[in-house]
């Protein structure tokens, strides 16, 4: 069980170190902190000063334990700070107390409709539970769920998402109020639907004096969960939840999640995540992760690849190359080392100026450099292995205290268009191209 004591970011240290932050981004709102997680887990803070955290959901049946356990395993592995997993059934409640035996992660119950799933994951030893204003709305059931996880010490999560919010019975003055508001704005009905709701489910929280609360308004739409967060964060002293509810593919999903959730980081809103894709859940941690590697607010553990986007003047299969390199190095490396894969020499030194580790490919050949310093060229078919070598050399020699991280030794010194990177001699040998001497008449 958890306690209301204090918290310190000393209870976090295992979590806290795989972040950092970006002093130069807009400042972080401050919001109540609350904890998620058991003595046996370790307890995550989500709010406050806590980092932010990268959750996702299992898309297995619950009651199938074996599945489920794994899929939770392998979430965890990808990088996830905390699971959902969905209760529909007493028969996936019935399976959750062995489920939470055999994983090591924070799990929150996803509860639609029926309160008991609630109060049954709340009995089997849950970390945390979701609630929709939209489908539990039966002011007794939720104080019968609001007892029960004071109780036993675990948050709720108040998810309010387009889909399933629903005209309000009664306060719709307030709604009226919020609409006339919004006036003028592409989405302000539905913002104010989103924040009446709000308004009318904390009433009965605030009731009960329960204040372990989490708050996510999701949409499909990326400019109006930018907005209602943005809203939000204004109106309450809560954690957010974010997230773009029914993105879609990877390949949709991805644009629309880091569009909304990139811009709300970046001015300082949010305080956990899932981005969701109607795909396999380990590439919703992975792309999660990435983000906020990428806005500077978590620690990156393994590879940062850099490569060119490719054009005409590439003369080695870059596309196979990058994959292949990204492939065997985060198997290989778990140091946050840059790594630069370029497909030729005009961009590539200035592109690669702050890797620790760069190839400039060209000519069926590749120029390997450790932090400016040129140290092989070798032929195309060699360009993995040289380059997988060379990275298990640096990250020895950073373990040894010889190097660090980011620090360039010399200044890269480009190899020559024409010469052992490019074709440019032979052609104008062979008088297939002129030879252009700049600054002679």
């Amino acid at each position: 069980m958890l306690s209301n004591r204090s918290l310190s970011m000393h209870d976090f240290t295992p979590l806290a170190a795989r972040y950092s932050y970006n002093e130069g981004m807009q400042k972080r709102r401050q919001c109540r902190k609350v904890a998620i997680g058991d003595d046996r887990v370790g307890r995550i803070a989500i709010g406050g000063d806590a980092p932010i955290t990268v959750q996702s959901m299992c898309s297995v049946y619950t009651h199938d334990i074996d599945a489920c356990v794994a899929e939770i395993n392998k979430l965890s592995d990808a990088g996830a700070d905390v699971v959902r997993i969905a209760v529909p059934e007493k028969k996936d409640t019935a399976a959750l107390a062995e489920i939470i035996n055999q994983t090591r992660i924070p799990l929150v119950a996803d509860v639609h409709f029926h309160y008991k799933r609630a109060l049954e994951s709340v009995e089997a030893g849950i970390h945390k539970i979701r609630l929709n204003p939209g489908n539990i709305s039966d002011r007794d059931q939720v104080n019968d769920v609001i007892d029960a996880c004071k109780s036993a010490g675990i948050p709720i999560r108040i998810g309010v998402n387009e889909g399933s919010i629903i005209e309000r019975r009664d306060k719709q003055k307030r709604m009226e109020e919020l609409g006339a508001y919004f006036e003028g704005h592409r989405s302000g009905h539905l913002l104010a639907i989103m924040i009446a709701k709000l308004e009318e489910y904390l009433d009965i929280f605030h009731a009960r004096d329960f204040h372990d609360v989490i708050i996510s308004a999701k949409s499909m739409d990326a400019t109006l969960v930018i907005d209602a967060y943005t809203e939000i964060a204004k109106r309450f002293e809560y954690p957010l939840h974010l997230g773009v509810t029914h993105a879609g593919t990877r390949e949709t999903g991805s644009i629309r999640s880091i569009a909304a959730l990139g811009t709300l980081l970046a001015n300082g809103i949010g305080d956990t995540l899932r981005i969701s894709y109607a795909s396999d859940p380990v590439y919703e941690v992975e792309d999660g992760v990435e983000l906020l590697c990428a806005l500077d607010k978590r620690v990156r553990t393994g590879i940062e690849l850099i490569a060119c986007p490719t054009c005409g003047r590439i003369q080695v299969d870059l596309f196979t190359l990058v994959e292949e390199v990204k492939k065997t190095l985060d198997r290989e490396i778990s140091m946050p080392m840059k790594v630069a894969v370029m497909g030729c020499v005009v961009n590539g030194p200035g592109e690669a100026e702050g890797a620790d580790v760069a190839v400039f490919a060209g000519n069926k050949r590749g120029i390997i450099y450790v932090q400016g310093e040129r140290v092989a060229n070798v032929k195309e078919e060699e360009i993995l292995e040289s380059l997988l070598a060379e990275c298990k050399r640096f990250e020895a020699k950073v373990n040894r205290g010889e190097a660090k991280l980011g620090q360039k030794n010399v200044e890269i010194v480009p190899p020559a268009p024409i010469g052992e990177l490019g074709s440019g001699a032979e052609k104008i040998a062979s008088g297939d191209v002129e030879q252009i001497t700049i600054g002679k008449s």
